[in-house]
């Protein structure tokens, strides 16, 4: 810290195209230790950034998911599906597993709104920080890495949530999908992520399903999949996880010595 100066927080805002619209996003919030001047532009970082999901990687949140897609289906007047099923529906994007699950494809959009409906009232009581996820980020944030969440969850409820659960004060940033029916990929919030953080280097992916995997290299970045999530056995192995961590005591050592590999 330069002699005299405070560290200064800043929250910057611009804008992001998304299927013809300029939409506005908030880009991220980022510290600064010296003169107190605020910039309208990016400043491009040269810290190592970490990706993480959300669901099934920092949070234990199938209860909350599985509850509001089995409510889904019932409003929609179609059969349940087992729990099973249900619970392969944390993490990727909801339409998507709606679709690949009975719902034809133009009542999907009647399905969202009543999962969404019902999850509101349950994505913190049915929701929880798995245990040592913040010993994780706090050791990352001490040895200088960037954070930040990339979730296929859309924004307005992913930052509520990490508000809620102490996360938010450990991140530099929470990107998910749109609340709108643009169509969302995880690539999609991977590229606002890095979008955000201009010159961050290397970058590394953490989470849990296979989607995460995908949507990570589709930028060239590689992930590291967790296994206390969601995954169908295999399922990150086969889609190209540089690595697999099953203990959430390790995670914050294999972060760093993947970002030294990068």
């Amino acid at each position: 810290m330069i002699a005299g100066s405070m560290p200064v927080r800043v929250t910057i805002s611009g804008f992001a195209r998304r299927g013809g619209t300029r939409r506005p996003v908030r880009i991220g919030t980022h510290s600064w230790s010296g003169s107190p001047t605020v910039c309208s532009t990016l400043v491009p970082v040269t810290r190592p950034l970490c990706l993480f999901d959300l669901d099934g990687t920092l949070m234990d949140s199938a209860p909350g998911i599985t509850a509001s897609a089995a409510s889904a289906y019932a409003a929609l007047g179609l059969d349940v599906p087992p729990p099973d099923v249900l619970r392969s529906f944390v993490g990727p994007p909801i339409t998507g597993s709606f679709v690949a699950h009975g719902v034809p494809a133009a009542r999907a959009p009647e399905a969202v709104r009543a999962y969404r409906a019902e999850f509101v009232t349950r994505m913190i009581s049915g929701n929880a920080v798995f245990e040592g996820i913040s010993t994780v980020l706090v050791e990352l944030r001490a040895a200088g890495v960037l954070l930040a969440v990339a979730t296929s969850k859309p924004e307005v409820y992913a930052r509520p949530i990490c508000d809620a659960f102490g996360l938010s004060g450990l991140l530099d940033g929470v990107f998910g999908a749109p609340l709108d029916d643009t169509p969302s990929t995880k690539a999609d919030v991977v590229a606002a992520a890095l979008d955000a953080f201009p010159g961050a280097s290397p970058v590394l992916m953490v989470g849990d399903r296979e989607h995460d995997v995908h949507g990570a290299a589709e930028h060239g970045v590689p992930t590291v999949g967790v296994t206390w999530g969601y995954a169908a056995p295999g399922e990150l192995r086969d889609a190209g996880a540089v690595e697999l961590v099953g203990d959430v005591g390790d995670l914050a050592s294999v972060v760093l010595r993947r970002l030294r590999a990068v």
